[in-house]
């Protein structure tokens, strides 16, 4: 695993040296800057007791907005990771390199899940201005920054798969847009299904909305933690699979 630095500095500098990094971490601010501002003046016009919800809950759980920014998020931080290379032909220079396969996914889903992270970090400022105007349960705020790590821990594994299959970055982002929004929706289902059918069950265990309420009301279910262990671990190993095809030909 020595050559897992060498790639993974490798992969930060060259998505940070892009416009395309700067754009979305603008946009990102941006969205996510508008929602707390949004949110704390209507909690503020509506005074404590009007509500029976938290900040942190409207923030993380009840709202669109997070999964708006999840879907335009996700597919353009992981398209280039292995098509941009398929495309240019440098992957040809990293299989004939002494890397192991694992080596090379890892740290190309370490370097995106890094940048993920760095992008979110900012938005722990949020938490100490809701300090100075009232009081912050530290368990629900860390509850639900576990979820939304774990969410794009496996939103990422999936994009990075896409990244894998195919040379185009454009058809990459198009896939993992796809596979992020038919996750969405069948989660969607939750709603419109009967409860203790199949459906609904399924609708259930993937629904997003439903694991995010769960994360910001500060319950960490074990149940949500597997599924979105499966949807990073899973990914990854078809794709180290797919990394060594492409080495022995």
């Amino acid at each position: 695993m020595r050559s897992f630095w060498p790639i993974y500095k490798r992969e930060l500098f060259a998505f940070f040296v892009t416009p395309l990094a700067w754009v979305l971490i603008t946009v990102f601010l941006f969205i996510q800057g508008m929602h707390f501002f949004l949110l704390v003046d209507h909690f503020a016009s509506m005074g404590p007791a009007a509500s029976d919800q938290t900040p942190i809950q409207a923030f993380f759980g009840n709202t669109v907005l997070l999964y708006l920014v999840l879907f335009l998020l996700i597919p353009p931080m992981t398209m280039r990771l292995f098509a941009e290379e398929r495309r240019s032909g440098t992957i040809e220079l990293l299989m004939t390199a002494p890397v192991s396969s694992w080596s090379v996914v890892l740290a190309k889903y370490a370097s995106v899940l890094t940048t993920y992270v760095a992008m979110w970090a900012p938005t722990a400022f949020y938490l100490v201005i809701l300090q100075r105007s009232g009081e912050v349960d530290w368990g629900v705020a860390a509850s639900a920054y576990l979820g939304v790590f774990l969410v794009g821990a496996g939103y990422l594994s999936l994009g990075l798969l896409m990244s894998a299959v195919t040379t185009s970055q454009f058809l990459a982002l198009i896939m993992t847009a796809l596979v992020v929004l038919g996750l969405f929706i069948l989660g969607v289902g939750e709603f419109v299904t009967r409860e203790g059918t199949l459906m609904h069950a399924v609708c259930s265990h993937v629904s997003i909305w439903a694991h995010m309420n769960d994360f910001a009301s500060g319950i960490v279910d074990t149940r949500r933690i597997v599924f979105y262990g499966s949807c990073a671990i899973l990914p990854l190993f078809v794709t180290v699979r797919a990394v060594d095809a492409w080495r022995w030909g």
